[in-house]
């Protein structure tokens, strides 16, 4: 019998959660969900997700699979300052991302970082990032994409709010291309519709366009809104004509 050749075997990743670091610079947690089936000749469309207020990268990330088990690759980050856990909370670490989602100069670095190092380890298209937040994380994921509109392929602002003490739209021009979903409880009373319908009014006065809907739910993620964000997501994968991008970095 011959040989077994070593050099043929190769170790594909398989669908699951992955654990690494980032180093932005100190060394900070990148939770990574590979699609089933992962393809590596194959540029994925790459969700950067970014939790509420009392969560963590961990419990963000679960609802990765409920989107697509197959569309993209997911990540997810943690939130700068550690908080009071709740104690109806099943896990044990809970952070915040700072005072209004606050966007300062070290959240970008870990923003931009782990995106690199994701396209160093895995194929992402760079055209196709987008930003998925949730109540405090969209806040967040506001200020990133408003900031830098050129960068990110859309947002999924999930039970979310603009951010409050700053001018989230002065970039006007630059921000009508961007695409934006705004998934939201109609019971919710944390951040009630009326406030995110006064936000979905002001981007549409800027020249935007978001896409609105709201859900049989309180301040939960509904099944039927990750639905919606998937369909969402891929027409805009779909109708997406820019030129590759090599590098993230600004």
């Amino acid at each position: 019998m011959a040989p077994l050749n070593l050099s043929l075997i190769t170790q594909q990743p398989t669908e699951g959660f992955y654990d690494s670091k980032v180093f932005s610079p100190e060394a900070l947690p990148l939770r990574t969900f590979l699609p089933v089936h992962y393809e590596p000749n194959y540029a994925y469309p790459l969700i950067v997700y970014l939790h509420a207020h009392g969560s963590n990268e961990e419990q963000v990330l679960r609802y990765a699979p409920h989107i697509s088990r197959r569309n993209y690759i997911s990540i997810s980050l943690r939130g700068m300052h550690a908080t009071m856990v709740k104690k109806n909370l099943k896990h044990k670490d809970a952070y915040t991302w700072g005072p209004d989602g606050s966007c300062d100069a070290m959240v970008e670095d870990y923003i931009f970082n782990a995106i690199e190092k994701t396209q160093d380890s895995y194929n992402i298209n760079l055209n196709r990032v987008f930003l998925a937040g949730f109540c405090e994380g969209a806040t967040l994921a506001y200020r990133m994409a408003f900031s830098y509109p050129e960068k990110f392929a859309g947002i999924l602002a999930l039970n979310g709010h603009l951010p409050r003490h700053q001018a989230p739209l002065w970039r006007v021009q630059a921000l009508k291309n961007l695409p934006v979903f705004m998934g939201h409880g109609i019971a919710n009373s944390v951040v009630t519709s009326r406030s995110a319908e006064k936000d979905r009014d002001s981007m549409i006065l800027a020249g935007m366009n978001p896409f609105w809907r709201t859900y049989g739910t309180n301040h939960r993620i509904h099944a039927e809104m990750l639905r919606d964000a998937n369909t969402w997501i891929m027409d805009k994968v779909q109708n997406d004509k820019k030129a590759g991008r090599s590098s993230f970095s600004a």
